[in-house]
């Protein structure tokens, strides 16, 4: 059986200064027509490689840290990843309990609070664009929002909201995979708005 070797195509040397079209013949990553070009242009080659080579130890370092995260950051990380998706879902709506709009700071206001009922953390349903003053200053104005939250989701799933639920622990695959599940939708808000 015979082997028959292609010859390689013309390449212009990598070396501003020269710019010789040549054919490599050390191997097809040749960048360059001789050592002396080489030579000239290992400045550029050398910071390109310190650069990947920084990139490589930040995505080191980003793993590492990773690694050592709680399940309490994670929690948090995920809670703020849901809260932007809210205001953004909500974005057009007023403040769930006073119904004004206004240019103030706006919050994702949870119906029944995380500390009453963690497993209602992350249901849409319970969680709505809140004004801080109502949120922060009036304890989320509870009446108000159970009158607007009758209004936008009807009174079954308020009282379905209302009612018991099982008790529920996130574990830190079920937190990332809620994270991920929401930045994807806060992208998909953000690229139909702009």
């Amino acid at each position: 059986m015979r082997v028959v070797l292609k010859e390689a195509k013309a390449k212009k040397c990598k070396n501003p200064a020269c710019g010789v079209s040549f054919k490599p013949s050390f191997s097809t990553a040749q960048k360059v027509c001789s050592w002396a070009c080489g030579l000239a242009i290992k400045d550029v080659n050398q910071e390109k490689a310190r650069k990947s080579l920084t990139q490589i130890e930040r995505k080191e370092i980003k793993a590492r840290k990773e690694k050592l995260k709680s399940r309490a950051d994670h929690l948090r990380e995920t809670q703020v990843v849901f809260n932007e998706w809210i205001r953004l879902r909500d974005a057009a709506l007023p403040c769930v309990s006073c119904g004004r709009h206004h240019e103030g700071q706006y919050h994702a206001g949870h119906y029944r609070t995380v500390g009453a009922n963690p497993e209602l953390r992350f249901e849409p349903l319970n969680v709505w664009k809140q004004c801080a003053p109502c949120n922060n200053h009036k304890s989320g104005d509870i009446v108000n929002y159970r009158i607007e939250l009758v209004k936008r989701i009807g009174t079954g799933k308020v009282d379905w909201l209302e009612g018991s639920h099982e008790p529920k622990r996130y574990t830190i695959e079920e937190l990332k995979t809620i994270k991920a599940k929401y930045r994807a939708k806060t992208r998909e808000l953000k690229r139909e708005a702009a």
